[in-house]
Formats: C-alpha cells, structure tokens, sequence
C-alpha cells in the first residue's frame, strides 16, 4: 500500500523514538524555564516599585540569569541529540540505497536511469537538516505556545479567548496551505532533478555538445528545464507568502488589541504593571513561537517532499533471495527452460517466447542471430538478471525449490553490455576485495586474459587507481579488467554479451582460445559478431523473433 509523504515521515521518526522522547523532556523543561522567567521579572519590577532593594531582590535576579543560562544548556543537549539523529538518518540512508541498488528488480528500472536514482540520496541531507530544525524549533514553540495560554489565563480570562483564537489561526494556515504547499514543492523537486539529470547528460556526453548547434540545444533544454522548475518554485513560493501575510496580519491585531486591552485592565487596576509587563513578555514569545512555526512550515514541505522522494526508491521492488541449507551448485551445473517467455514491462509482445532448452555442464555455446532477435534477453534470462514472464527456469533439475540466487550467482562470470571498471583501485575491480582469492589466482587472471604487461606498466601496478567507467585507460584494457573479474572466481558457468568487441583481432582470438579452451571445464554461453567465437564452440544456437530456430553441434 502506497504511503503518503506524512505517513513516511512518521515511519521515518519511529526509528528514533528515544532520542525524539529526549528532544521533547527538554522542549518541556526548557519550556518551562523560560516561561517561568517572566515571573521572575514580574517580581523583580514589584520590588523596584516600592523602592527598597533587598535580599529577595537580588536572589529574584540571581534566579533569572540562572534560567537563561539553564535554558541555553538545555538547547546545547538538545543539539546534541539532534547531532546523533542525523548521523543516524545518513547513515540509515547510505546503507539502504548500498543495499537495494544492486538489487533493485529489472523490471522497476525499466525505463529508468540508476545514476539519477542514486542522486535522491543528496534528499537525506535535507531530512537531516530539516528534522533536526523540526524537532527543535516545532517542539519548543509548540510547547510555548500552550504553556504561554496557560500562564496568561490565570492573568485574566481574556487571555484565554487570545489562546483559542491563536490554536485556530494556527490550525486554519496549516489546514488550508497543506496540500497545495505539498504538491508544488513535489513537483519543484521534480524539476530539479531533471536540471541535474540533463546535466548529467551534458557532463557524460561532453563532446558531444562541443559542436555550436548541439551547444545551442543544451543550454536551449536546460532553459526549458529550469523554466519549469521555476515556475513550481513561484507556485511554492506563493503559499508560503500567503502564509506569512496571514501571520503579519494576525501579529499587528493581536499587539494592538493586547496593548490596549493590556493597558485597560492595568487603568482599571485589574492588573498591575509587574503583571501587565509580564504578559507582554509572555505574549510577545507566544507571537514568535508562531512565527517560528510558520516560518518553518517551508523546512516541513522540504523534509516531506525529500521524504517522499527517498521512499519512491525504498518501495521499488527488489530481488527475493531465499537461503537453502544444501548447495546444490558444488560441482556442475545444468541449466534447463521449459516454454520459458519474456515481454518487457511496457511491451505487449513477447521478445522471448516458448524457448525449451537444456545446457549440459562444460559446454561452449554461442548464441546467433540478427539485432533484436533475443540474444542479449536470453543470456539475461539464464544469468538470473531477469525474471521469464511466464514458463520455468531449473538449475541441476531443482524443480521443487526456489533457485538461491546468491548461490548461483557465486558460480557464474558475466559481462553484460554497457558494463564497465567502477571508480576504485584496478584490484578491486578485479577481485572486489575478497579474502579468499590468492595472489596466485590474480596473477592467473591477469596473464589470461592479456592484462600482464599493461599492468607491469603502471608505476603502481594492480593498487592503479581508475576513474569511473575506466576512462583514463583504453577501451580494450577496461574490457580485459571485466573479463579478469569474470573468471577470477573460477565460475562454473561464463555469461558474454560482446565481451572482446574493443579489441585487436589478435588479442581477441588469443583470449577465445584460452576461454573456450576444453581444459576449462566451465560452461560458456557468448553472444558476439566475432565469428571465431563459433569455431571454438561445441553448439551453436540461432535465434529469430525470440525462438530458437536453429540448434547445432559443432
């Protein structure tokens, strides 16, 4: 069931009900305190007008400097509190975008692009800053607001018409700008994240947009992009104005109206001026406390719209791994489909449809056929990176279990299309920092698959530190990189999507016969324009319109 922002938000402070229990104890204490201050003052002026100074007088002033200094400690705890709620809210959010991105199902990142849904946990530091200003400024105003009332109806009973007709001020702006103050601040942030995404764009494809014209395109959709934004900025703007108008009218009625009538009960000696003094104290923390809460009602759509954002990543569904006590990957692995099909989200047609086939373990199979015609899918499909739409997938003939996809996956090697080096040293892109793999089996990786003396070349060899997408090395070395992580671990099985398409004819055929060498008792399963590939294999399968039409042994 789809949750509303507030909902979220809620579910977001449960986590941390102790610490916002402690935030609040000390709201109150403050509260308190500093309410209790006017009092003091009160006091403090009765004496000054009778003209004596005293010890109660200078006790009075001891115990007013007291309480301000006890409320500033109060606010130094209650940052602190605040501080350890923020690294918990970062820290939460890191681990959960860590956790569900490389897991997110195919399907719900369809059509999506992951860079741009990684860039929503920049949302988590506006949560942070602004919870942290809720909790504070919300708290303590809201807690004076109702203590001020109090206090000032034992002053007189007018006073409790004042904090009556200041809850349903309050009540009426929040009531009447919620929906309207959500909803433009969504569709803000909406647009700010295309302006991010296009520029993404720009800063990928860069030369790309070198040319005048495509320059001229870019900043010509940029403009439009920010146009948006900031019509929905305006649009948002618009309610918090209304709101501050409505909170400056409010303020100058009730100053006049408190002075005069506070004026007229002190001439009519129903109050004195100790008191009268008092409660325009009171009454003036009272109005900031409110415009505290106004004021912040713009953080409170920040922290929703951030909210709502975080969790439209949370609820994408991600892949169910279920833990077997028997591994039944060990030794060798079969593959079988029955009537297996396959239709992306928003197609109709199926790109795989009834494909039956049986992969016995040690195979070399390389999958043919023109663009579009399933190869790439049906190597997805097998991979376990996508789900069939309808038919059945078994592994070793296990067709009463669900398929353990961390146990699968930890017996196959694949390179997928578009894959490449991620930011980090050339070992770990090679062996993601794995214990278990010696520095013998590196170097058999490495000098595999023609990595060697590239690597000899580099000043600090193998702790080489790569950009993103391997971009300060040539595009054949970055496929080496790929193709060392894919068999490093000895897999049972060899997914390729064109894995050697960035290199010399003869590199390629060099590392074709070491892959599908027979020694290697792993399984291969390739799709690529190399036809060398097809020499070296014992099947060959040929695919058309998502059907095998052809399947031979070599």
């Amino acid at each position: 069931m789809n949750q509303t922002p507030l909902q979220r938000f809620k579910n977001l402070l449960k986590l941390d009900k102790r610490d916002i229990s402690q935030i609040f104890f000390y709201a109150i204490f403050a509260g308190l305190v500093s309410l209790s201050l006017p009092l003091g003052i009160q006091a403090i002026i009765n004496l000054i007008q009778s003209g004596r100074v005293s010890t109660s007088w200078i006790v009075l002033v001891f115990v007013v400097v007291v309480g301000v200094a006890l409320v500033g400690l109060l606010s130094l705890m209650q940052l602190r509190i605040t501080e350890n709620l923020q690294q918990k809210i970062f820290v939460r959010s890191s681990f959960e975008f860590s956790y569900r991105l490389p897991k997110i199902k195919f399907e719900e990142l369809y059509n999506q692009y992951p860079p741009e849904i990684a860039n929503r946990f920049f949302d988590t530091l506006t949560i942070q800053k602004g919870t942290s200003k809720l909790l504070v400024d919300f708290s303590s105003a809201l807690l004076q607001i109702i203590f001020g009332i109090l206090l000032l109806s034992f002053y007189h009973s007018f006073f409790i018409f004042f904090g009556i007709l200041l809850l349903i001020l309050l009540y009426s702006i929040f009531k009447f700008s919620y929906n309207s103050g959500l909803n433009t601040s969504l569709k803000e942030s909406k647009y700010k994240y295309k302006v991010v995404g296009w520029l993404q764009e720009l800063a990928r494809n860069n030369f790309s947009f070198r040319k005048r014209d495509n320059f001229e395109f870019a900043l010509s959709k940029n403009n439009e992009l920010v146009n948006g934004y900031l019509e929905y900025r305006e649009k948002h703007f618009s309610v918090i104005k209304r709101q501050f108008i409505q909170l400056i009218i409010f303020k100058v009625i009730i100053t006049l109206s408190l002075l005069l009538i506070g004026g007229f009960l002190v001439l009519n000696q129903q109050m004195n001026i100790g008191q009268f003094v008092a409660a325009e104290i009171i009454i003036l923390l009272v109005i900031n406390s409110v415009e505290k809460i106004i004021v912040g009602l713009e953080t409170f759509y920040d922290v929703l719209t951030s909210v709502e954002k975080i969790g439209l990543i949370t609820d994408l569904k991600t892949e169910e791994t279920t833990i077997n006590e028997l591994n039944y990957c060990f030794t060798n692995i079969s593959l079988e489909t029955e009537n297996v099909k396959f239709k992306f989200p928003d197609s109709n047609d199926n790109v795989i449809q009834n494909i039956n086939l049986k992969i016995e373990p040690s195979e070399k199979i390389v999958l043919q056929g023109e663009n579009g015609s399933g190869k790439s899918t049906l190597i997805r499909l097998l991979s376990g990176l996508i789900e069939p739409t309808s038919g059945s997938f078994y592994i070793n003939d296990d067709t009463y279990r669900k398929i353990d996809l961390n146990q699968y996956r930890s017996h196959i090697g694949t390179i997928i299309q578009g894959e490449t080096p991620f930011e980090g040293t050339i070992r770990e892109n090679i062996t993601f920092n794995n214990p278990h793999i010696s520095h013998e089996d590196i170097k058999w990786a490495i000098e595999s698959v023609k990595l060697g003396s590239f690597i000899k070349s580099l000043p600090n060899g193998l702790d080489t530190k790569i950009i993103t997408d391997g971009k300060q090395m040539s595009s054949s070395n970055a496929q080496k990189i790929l193709l060392a992580r894919s068999i490093i671990n000895k897999p049972k099985i060899l997914f390729y999507e064109d894995p050697l398409d960035k290199m010399d004819e003869k590199t390629a055929t060099e590392i074709i016969d070491f892959i599908m060498n027979e020694k290697n008792n792993w399984t291969v399963i390739v799709s690529s324009k190399n036809d060398y590939w097809k020499q070296k294999s014992t099947r060959i399968l040929t695919l058309n319109s998502g059907t095998i039409i052809s399947d031979s042994k070599n």
